[in-house]
């Protein structure tokens, strides 16, 4: 006798959303449509973003972590999204001092290591543990998960994005897409507040990272206008501000002992969060003579943070000015992330948008209730109307001949998105392509940061610029990169996914998109020389050749006036005066211009050797027509 499987929708696997921040970190559903955050037993969403590693080997996260930043803060981690993707040398790295890191070795990856109880763990190891906890707590309130949304900083490169997805293998969890954190918030204010329209700027503080993005709604679907942000800019930045003036009121002196540099900024933190709602606070510092105490008033902690609060300030105007769009013509200002709460950035974005900013949704839990809804409308679970468009935050390219930069993907281009350009050889008989790829906004390799290199072997050599690749770039929509070359007289065909060793630096961030603008005059004009010095030196290399094989044609005078140029052209080359190379090649364009007739006229004459006239007649007719036919037949096509 057969059995009938009784469908039951509530034993189904559920989707889910996650932010895993550099602070907190959350995971929500949706239940009957509406996106909530799963809660412990004591109905509190937030898992503190802790690892305690014990000397048995045990591993405790989240609150019971907390306790253990004073007895062990060497061995206890603490906001390790700052470390994803890094390298051993990066300036986050040697700037830590609460932490014993491990030496990079040779035959090992460059990342950063942690050293607890003798053993060392990567941040993708901490980062994992913090994501089984979250998935054991989801489990426990909704049984069997289906994937996850994982949320991430908009400026989050390649790199971190992939530590991020090993992060989340390790833990057990299957990644259904990694989607920026501004947007996931635009996502929760969309659906949870029944707006249609509107253009919005989501502000994105967090413990450790930055985000400003320009979205638009229209129906339903989130168009990102442009972004921007600094992965290493957050809270922790303002605990560390105040952290070292409470040392330095203690008269205590770097380099400072790391118990008391953990302890400092503990206590920090603590204030910090007072100061949200009282207008003073009193510290605490444990020494190893007495305890010292004094009180911080709310004005003397804004004075202290103020440089940090400010600087968010030009990456948002950058994203204003990107997405087109002024201040006066927003919707809103949505506040994202727990560091919004503090007064000072709250009254700081109301003066720099000129606008009351959002806060209808609580800033901490924002983030995870967007990755929950992305997560069900990604397994269809329900029907949304919601769509989602992001964006690439910086420009992707290759390096070209001279150092040039050529951008395949601009930045702020919509993903997923595929973009391919056609390139060829620079010398005669190359039977190879160097592919540099690289991420930026500036006209040379040397200033813009190197993502992958690889090369395409065994093509057919030519004559410089016979032979045609194809360079195709796509960008999934999880923000990862993919580069394929092809050479399309051969076949052969390479391709990399890119995973780069380290993320960007902490003033890479900063500086890449300011950088572009500041020196966008000073960049153009570098490109412009070397453009004119690469053209120069192949037009140098064809006469030369071209001289060599039929300088009989030429007579004496013409002769001496064409290596007069050529003389004169390398001359300038070696001055590297853009304009004198501009002058001198158009002079030697003139000077071979005999040379190029009488090389045509020869070769025609080789051509036609022993052929009669009909033969040749009827051979251009027959070319004719099929030029017309062909031509025809793609007018159709394209009609």
């Amino acid at each position: 006798m057969g059995l009938l499987q009784i469908f039951d929708p509530s034993a189904m696997p559920t989707p889910v959303g996650i932010d895993l921040g550099t602070t907190n970190s959350l995971v929500a559903w949706v239940g009957d449509g509406v996106p909530t955050s799963v809660l412990d037993c004591d109905d509190d969403p937030i898992v503190p973003s802790v690892v305690a590693y014990l000397p048995d080997g045990q591993t405790i996260v989240g609150k019971e972590a907390l306790a253990y930043l004073y007895t062990q803060p060497k061995e206890t981690i603490v906001s390790v999204k700052r470390y994803m993707g890094r390298g051993y040398d990066d300036a986050e790295t040697t700037r830590e001092r609460g932490y014993t890191f491990a030496p990079a070795r040779e035959g090992q990856a460059n990342v950063v290591r942690f050293v607890v109880h003798g053993r060392e763990v990567t941040p993708v190891e901490v980062s994992s543990l913090i994501l089984k906890e979250l998935k054991r707590r989801a489990e426990d309130k909704l049984g069997a998960i289906a994937g996850a949304v994982i949320t991430v900083p908009a400026y989050f490169d390649d790199a971190q994005r992939q530590a991020t997805k090993d992060a989340a293998r390790l833990a057990g969890l299957e990644v259904l897409r990694l989607v920026n954190e501004p947007t996931a918030a635009a996502l929760a204010y969309g659906i949870g507040t029944h707006r249609t329209t509107g253009t919005y700027a989501v502000y994105d503080l967090g413990g450790g990272t930055f985000d400003i993005t320009i979205l638009s709604l229209d129906d339903g679907v989130f168009q990102v206008r442009s972004t921007g942000g600094d992965s290493q800019l957050g809270g922790d930045d303002m605990d560390r501000a105040v952290a070292l003036h409470m040392l330095a009121r203690a008269g205590q002196t770097e380099p400072f002992d790391q118990g008391m540099w953990r302890a400092a900024m503990l206590e920090a933190r603590r204030v910090k969060h007072e100061l949200t709602d009282k207008t003073e606070s009193t510290f605490e510092l444990e020494l190893s003579s007495h305890t010292f105490s004094k009180v911080l008033t709310r004005a003397e902690f804004d004075a202290l943070i103020l440089p940090v609060v400010e600087r968010t300030g030009p990456a948002c105007r950058r994203a204003l000015k990107d997405s087109g769009i002024d201040s006066k013509s927003l919707d809103g200002v949505v506040l994202v992330g727990g560091s919004t709460r503090v007064p000072l950035v709250r009254s700081y974005v109301a003066k720099l948008f000129q606008r009351e900013p959002l806060t209808d949704i609580d800033p901490d839990q924002v983030v995870a209730l967007g990755a929950a809804v992305q997560a069900d409308i990604l397994a269809g679970t329900q029907q949304h109307d919601a769509l989602v468009v992001d964006v690439t935050p910086l420009s992707l390219g290759i390096e070209t001949m001279g150092g040039i930069v050529e951008k395949i993907i601009a930045r702020n281009s919509t993903i997923p998105c595929a973009r391919a350009q056609q390139f060829t050889t620079y010398a005669d008989g190359q039977t190879g392509f160097d592919i540099h790829v690289l991420q930026g906004e500036r006209e040379l390799a040397r200033d813009c940061r190197s993502l992958a290199r690889f090369k395409l072997d065994g093509i057919k050599p030519q004559t410089a610029g016979a032979a045609r690749m194809l360079v195709t770039f796509r960008v999934d929509e999880n923000g990862m990169l993919t580069v394929a070359a092809k050479d399309e007289g051969t076949g052969k065909e390479h391709s990399v996914e890119v995973k780069p060793s380290y993320g960007l630096s902490d003033e890479d961030v900063e500086k890449m998109l300011l950088e572009s603008y500041e020196h966008a005059e000073e960049d153009l004009r570098a490109r412009q020389l070397t453009e004119r010095v690469v053209e120069a030196e192949q037009v140098i290399a064809a006469t030369k050749k071209a001289v060599a094989k039929d300088g009989d044609l030429l007579d004496e005078d013409e002769r001496a006036e064409l290596d007069g140029a050529l003389a004169a052209l390398e001359r300038a080359v070696q001055s590297r005066e853009s304009e004198a190379i501009r002058l001198r090649t158009e002079a030697l364009d003139r000077a071979s211009i005999p040379l190029a007739e009488r090389r045509m006229n020869r070769a025609m004459r080789e051509a036609m050797k022993g052929r009669s006239v009909e033969s040749v007649e009827s051979e251009v007719s027959h070319a004719r027509g099929v030029d017309a036919h062909v031509s025809e037949h793609e007018a159709r096509r394209e009609h």
